[in-house]
């Protein structure tokens, strides 16, 4: 009992931790922050923060890594952490914070189904746990269909005032996304919250090969650094957007680099080794309650019955 107490209190920490990365990361990209520029800080923050940890509690004690570890673990970096957080900004860019923590509830279907062909897990529809499982699906990937296709009346009991735009932030207006722009960012978070799945369930094969958590990943950032400076260079050359000043992009750099991605990653690793990929994926609908009250009072969204 009191292994699940922990397990779930982890859980809870991490999804509390995503919420908050959500209304960060909106607030950088509506204060006109590349989004792939910030990708890269954003890993590059990690691994600089996590390396001298991970190598003081780990080097000595961490099983060799051979060559064929090592690649699956870059494919794993490419596209469970480069290309799905930078397919996430995108999104981000074209929705909204509530969105992303909204749409992260198909986790837990996309998680079941990768875990379910590869013989992770079993679904017996003759059996009580087996119907709660397809209609818990069933409920899930209706309640995406419905915030992608449906906005539905607007709630005005909030105060729709961004707390992190100035007069300075001139860089890109806060406007209501066009329909067409909605939805292309709903299909780009559905692709980026599979990539995200998978890299859930594999990242449970890398950990048999390799079983140190911090050194997997630190290994991780440091990867996935190099491909984000990569992708990121590629769309974006001009110098100016790469600085960075006193303000909420250097808070949501930091904060998503060290936070979210050094302590959190090393949670889930060990949330995914004692209770399972699934287990984990379960505990995303706690990131949209907090997200959808948060970032209709600091970042100014409107809050409609739908989305």
């Amino acid at each position: 009992m009191e292994f699940d107490k922990r397990a779930v209190a982890a859980v809870v920490v991490i999804q509390a931790i995503y919420a908050a990365m959500f209304l960060l990361s909106k607030a950088a990209f509506d204060g006109g922050m590349n989004n792939f520029v910030f990708v890269f800080y954003r890993q590059a923050f990690a691994t600089l923060f996590l390396s001298p940890v991970a190598f003081f509690f780990e080097w000595k004690t961490a099983p060799p890594l051979s060559f064929l570890t090592f690649c699956k673990i870059f494919m794993l970096s490419l596209f469970g952490i480069a290309i799905c957080l930078n397919l996430y900004g995108v999104a981000l860019v074209y929705t909204s914070a509530t969105l992303a923590a909204a749409t992260t509830n198909c986790l837990p279907v996309i998680t079941f189904f990768i875990a379910l062909l590869l013989g992770m897990e079993v679904l017996r529809l003759k059996s009580i746990a087996g119907i709660a499982k397809l209609a818990g699906i069933l409920l899930c990937m209706g309640g995406v269909g419905m915030l992608a296709f449906y906005q539905g009346p607007q709630w005005n009991f909030f105060n729709h005032h961004h707390l992190f735009l100035t007069r300075n932030d001139n860089h890109r207006s806060v406007t209501a996304p066009s329909t067409k722009s909605w939805l292309k960012g709903c299909f780009l978070m559905l692709a980026s919250n599979t990539l995200w799945g998978i890299w859930i369930v594999f990242q449970a094969f890398v950990l048999k090969s390799y079983p140190s958590k911090l050194m997997l990943t630190n290994l991780q950032c440091l990867l996935s650094s190099f491909q984000s400076f990569a992708i990121a260079i590629a769309f974006e050359r001009d110098p100016q957007e790469w600085k960075l000043g006193w303000n909420v992009r250097l808070l949501a750099v930091a904060y998503c680099g060290i936070v979210v991605t050094a302590v959190t990653y090393c949670l889930q690793a060990w949330v995914i080794e004692k209770k399972g990929p699934v287990f984990l994926a379960m505990s995303t609908p706690f990131a949209l309650i907090i997200t959808i009250i948060l970032s209709a009072i600091l970042l100014g969204e409107s809050v409609t019955l739908g989305r």
